[in-house]
C-alpha cells in the first residue's frame, strides 16, 4: 500500500499534483479553466495556455502531465466545475484519479484546496484508493504491471493543525481495509472458501491484538450449524464440497463505555453458481464477488477497532459455496431457519436471502442492540432499478436510514433510499410453508428487502444495503475505482461508527 505523508514545507518530490477546473465565463458562455494548487502557487498565466492547447477540459477523471520547473512533473486532475467550497468527494475521486495514473512512480506530493481537516483527510483517503493495483496472482505477466505509487505527501497549510495527523491516519486505516477487501472480493473460490475466509479473519484479529485491542473472533464449523438449526446457512452450503461457516467478530471498546451498539451483517457467498437454478455461463466468473458483504463488514469491524471507537459492534458473515451436486438444495425443498421461520425454496438462486436470514436472528440475541445493518450483493434488480454506481437502503426505520444516508454521503458512497410495498409481500407467501424465498418479479430488488424484514424485530433500526452493482466494477475504472472489488460500504460502515463516537 502507499505510504502517505503530511507537509506545509517544502516540495521535495519529483512530481506534483494539483487540481484543474472549469469555469463558464459570464461574457461568452466558454468554459475557462482554473488551476486549484492548494497552497502552492504556479504561474496560471503561463501553464493555461499550454493546458488548453493540449485540449484539457478541467473534467472529473482527467489526468494531463507536463513538465515542471520546479519539479519534474506537474500533473493536473480533473475536479469538475469550479466551487468555491470543493466538496470533499470531489477532491477524493480527483486524488484518486491522479494515483492511478501515477502508477509505476516511486513518489509524488499532492496539493489539492483542503481548506478543512476532513478535506484533508479525504485526498488521503483518494490517494490510498487511487493507487491500489491487485497482483496478487501474477507471476510471468508481473513485469509487464506497474506496481503502485510507493509514496504519497498531502501538501496543506493545515498539516500542523490539531487533527491534521489523526486525520491522516484515519485515512490509511481506511485505505488498508478497503485494499483488503478488494483483495478478498478479486481472490478467485479456488482460492477463497468460507473457511480460508474465517482464517484469514483470524489471523488479522491476531496481528491486530486481538482482546487487547477488544476485538474477539468465533467460528461456526457446518456440523455446529446443523446441530443448532441454521437452516439457511445449511442449505445454501449443503451442495458445495467446501463446508459453510458462521464468523463471528466482537469489538468492544477497551476501557471506555461503547455509545452505540451495532450488529452488522454481510452475505458471504464465496462463490455462486446458481445451485440448481444454474446461472448463465456468461458473466459466472464474477460472482467469486458474491462475498462482497461480508469482506465489507469484517474489514469495517477491524478498521473501528483500530480507529478505537466508543461503539460496540458485533459482526455476523453467514458464509458459503452455492454449488451443484447431489446434495445441493433442490427447487421446492422445504427447509427450517435459525428461529423456527420455514421457507419453501423456489429458487435455489436466491440463495443470499437465506444465508442473512439466519445471521439476523443470531445478532438479534443482543439484546442491548441499537441498530442492526445487513449488507449484500443481493439482487440484479438493485442493478437494474439504480444502476452499477448506486446502492439501495431499505429501511423499518426512517430516523436511522436518513442518518444513515447522510453519513454515506459524507464518506462519499452513494446510496439511495428505497421503499419496501407492503402490497409486494403477499408474493411472498407460501401454500406449503411460512413463506417463499422469491416472490413478485417486479420489484425483486424491493422483495427482498421485505423478505429479510420478516427475520428483523419490529421495534429494533434495521437497514438492508443491497449493494449489487457497485460492489464490483465489470467496466473502466474512474476516479478512485478501479476495476474488480470497490470495497463499497467499508467506509459507510465505518462514518456510522465514527458519527455515534462523537453524538
Amino acid at each position: 500500500m502507499t505510504t502517505l505523508h503530511l507537509s506545509d514545507g517544502i516540495i521535495k518530490d519529483e512530481i506534483l499534483v494539483v487540481g484543474l477546473s472549469h469555469k463558464k465565463s459570464i461574457r461568452d458562455g466558454k468554459a475557462n479553466l482554473m488551476i486549484e494548487s492548494g497552497d502552492i502557487a504556479l504561474d496560471a498565466k503561463k501553464l493555461l495556455p499550454i493546458l488548453a492547447d493540449m485540449g484539457a477540459t478541467g473534467k472529473s477523471d482527467e489526468v494531463i502531465k507536463i513538465p515542471g520547473v520546479t519539479t519534474r512533473l506537474l500533473v493536473f486532475t480533473g475536479m469538475g466545475e469550479h466551487k468555491a467550497a470543493v466538496d470533499d468527494e470531489v477532491l477524493r475521486r480527483a486524488a484518486g484519479a491522479a494515483a492511478r495514473a501515477l502508477s509505476g512512480s516511486s513518489s509524488a506530493t499532492f496539493s489539492l484546496p483542503a481548506k478543512k481537516i476532513s478535506s484533508l483527510e479525504a485526498i488521503a483517503e483518494g490517494v490510498l484508493l487511487g493507487s491500489y493495483i491487485f497482483n496478487k496472482f501474477r507471476v510471468d505477466s508481473l513485469s509487464d504491471r506497474n506496481p503502485s505509487l510507493k509514496s504519497a505527501t498531502v501538501h496543506s497549510k493545515q498539516a500542523s493543525t490539531p487533527g491534521a495527523k489523526e486525520a491522516i491516519k484515519r485515512a490509511s486505516i481506511i485505505g488498508q481495509y478497503t485494499a483488503l477487501t478488494r483483495d478478498l472480493i478479486n481472490t478467485p473460490p479456488s482460492h477463497l472458501n468460507p473457511d480460508s475466509f474465517c482464517k484469514e479473519f483470524t489471523n488479522i484479529v491476531k496481528k491486530v491484538g486481538g482482546a487487547t485491542s477488544g476485538l474477539k473472533i468465533s467460528v461456526m464449523s457446518e456440523t455446529q450449524l446443523k446441530a443448532k438449526g441454521y437452516g439457511g446457512i445449511t442449505a445454501v452450503g449443503q451442495g458445495s464440497a467446501n463446508p459453510p461457516r458462521l464468523l463471528h467478530i466482537s469489538y468492544r471498546p477497551v476501557k471506555v463505555k461503547a455509545k452505540k451498539n451495532y450488529a452488522y451483517v454481510g452475505k458471504g457467498i464465496t462463490f455462486d453458481s446458481g445451485g440448481l437454478a444454474l446461472k448463465p455461463a456468461a458473466g459466472m466468473e464474477a460472482m467469486k464477488s458474491d462475498m462482497s458483504g461480508a469482506a465489507a463488514v469484517c474489514a469495517a469491524t477491524i478498521a473501528i477497532a483500530l480507529m478505537k471507537l466508543p461503539v460496540a459492534i458485533d459482526c455476523y458473515a453467514p458464509l458459503a459455496e452455492n454449488m451443484i451436486s447431489d446434495n445441493a438444495t433442490r427447487p421446492s425443498d422445504i427447509i427450517t431457519m435459525y428461529g423456527g421461520k420455514t421457507i419453501e425454496v423456489l429458487n435455489p438462486d436466491a440463495e443470499g436471502r437465506l444465508v442473512l436470514g439466519d445471521a439476523l436472528v443470531k445478532a438479534q440475541e443482543n439484546k442491548a442492540l441499537d441498530g442492526i445493518v445487513d449488507v449484500a450483493t443481493l439482487t440484479g434488480a438493485q442493478v437494474v432499478a439504480l444502476g452499477t454506481r448506486t446502492a439501495a437502503i431499505m429501511t423499518n426505520n426512517q430516523e436511522f436510514s436518513d442518518h444513515f444516508f447522510a453519513v454515506s454521503k459524507s464518506a462519499g458512497e452513494a446510496f439511495w433510499p428505497m421503499p419496501l410495498p407492503v402490497e409486494l409481500r403477499a408474493s411472498l407467501d407460501s401454500p406449503v410453508a411460512d413463506m417463499a424465498n422469491i416472490g413478485e418479479r417486479m420489484g425483486g430488488m424491493m422483495v427482498a428487502g421485505l423478505f429479510l424484514k420478516e427475520f428483523i424485530s419490529p421495534e429494533l433500526p434495521w437497514l438492508h444495503l443491497d449493494i449489487a452493482g457497485p460492489a464490483y466494477n465489470e467496466g473502466e475504472p474512474y476516479g478512485y475505482t478501479p476495476v474488480g472489488g470497490t470495497g463499497m460500504a467499508v467506509r459507510s460502515l465505518v462514518a456510522l461508527a465514527q458519527s455515534a463516537a462523537i453524538s
